[in-house]
């Protein structure tokens, strides 16, 4: 197996932060993403640090957040180990670009997106690495279009590598974003592996930027089409309240969560993910046949969006 270059792994993520926040201000036409540079306080198990963009009040983006980390540490977390535990007190290096898009438009969709990179060392023995990542959409009022437009995306990411990489990673993304105390998905999908290192570097790498630059290809059309889009009240409510689902799974259940608060991250950079606004209503039900009920009968619920 050919030897990871850790120092290319974090060229790349750096310029795709890069990229990704040009892209977003140059679409929002308003607001500018704010950047703060930080280091981990010196400790004897810690290191390492980050860039955090983060862009509010826009006139497009309500809030985004497109942040790269390089982080180090003298043991792995229980988060990185739950599913690998004979790695258990190596020394590790994780680094990656992780961003979530809160639009103010209810018809516009919040997405994320994550590529990520992984060592684990110990001694003289061989070090275990592995990538990870993907990307998912989660829509407040459904559009088949939008639906079909995004996994296109997901799946022309993949199909360099192999048949039968989309539908897999594409069902691991609809396992992975559930809720399960709601029994409901967080959105329509797209995209989520990890622990990928069975290809060798050089072509786990290029996947791992595969999907990276399929991101914007994904998202940005559909943001153009539906950025305009007349909307009230009702939406407005509705937007907030389905983004507290959004709240309920990043402190639930998210990886990168856990992860980061467990290795002793920096926390405004963790929590960045979290919506600038949101709603709970008690025992809320959608009307009957409306908008916000087609949204859970129809979208949310797996599916094949390119038969």
């Amino acid at each position: 197996m050919d030897q990871p270059d850790k120092q290319q792994v974090k060229a790349y993520l750096l310029q795709l932060q890069q990229d990704i926040c040009c892209a977003l201000e140059e679409e929002d036409g308003k607001a500018r993403f704010h950047q703060d540079s930080w280091q981990r306080e010196p400790g004897e198990h810690l290191g390492g640090g980050g860039i955090s963009a983060v862009l509010q009040e826009g006139g497009v983006f309500e809030q985004a957040g497109v942040n790269f980390s390089h982080v180090t540490g003298s043991r792995l977390p229980a988060s990185a180990t739950a599913q690998r535990p004979e790695l258990a007190g190596r020394a590790f290096e994780a680094m990656g670009v992780s961003l979530v898009i809160h639009p103010l438009n209810p018809y516009v969709p919040t997405s994320h997106a994550n590529v990520r990179f992984f060592i684990a060392e110990e001694g003289d023995k061989a070090p275990v690495w592995w990538f990870g990542g993907g990307f998912d959409l989660t829509p407040y009022y459904g559009n088949d279009e939008d639906c079909r437009h995004w996994h296109k995306m997901a799946r022309f990411a993949c199909q360099p590598y192999g048949e039968g990489v989309y539908e897999k990673y594409k069902a691991w993304c609809d396992d992975y974003f559930y809720l399960k105390h709601r029994q409901e998905p967080r959105g329509i999908g797209g995209l989520f592996f990890d622990d990928l290192n069975e290809w060798g570097f050089a072509r786990s790498f290029d996947f791992m930027q595969s999907v990276g630059d399929h991101y914007l290809l994904a998202y940005m059309p559909i943001v153009k089409r539906r950025r305009d889009y007349p909307y009230g009240e009702r939406e407005r409510n509705f937007q907030l309240y389905r983004r507290g689902r959004y709240v309920e799974f990043n402190l639930v259940y998210d990886r990168g969560t856990l992860f980061g608060l467990q290795s002793g991250g920096r926390t405004e950079s963790i929590l960045m993910s979290l919506p600038p606004l949101v709603r709970w209503r008690y025992n809320w039900r959608p009307e009957a046949e409306s908008a916000e009920a087609l949204l859970y009968e129809r979208y949310l619920k797996p599916r094949d969006w390119l038969e």
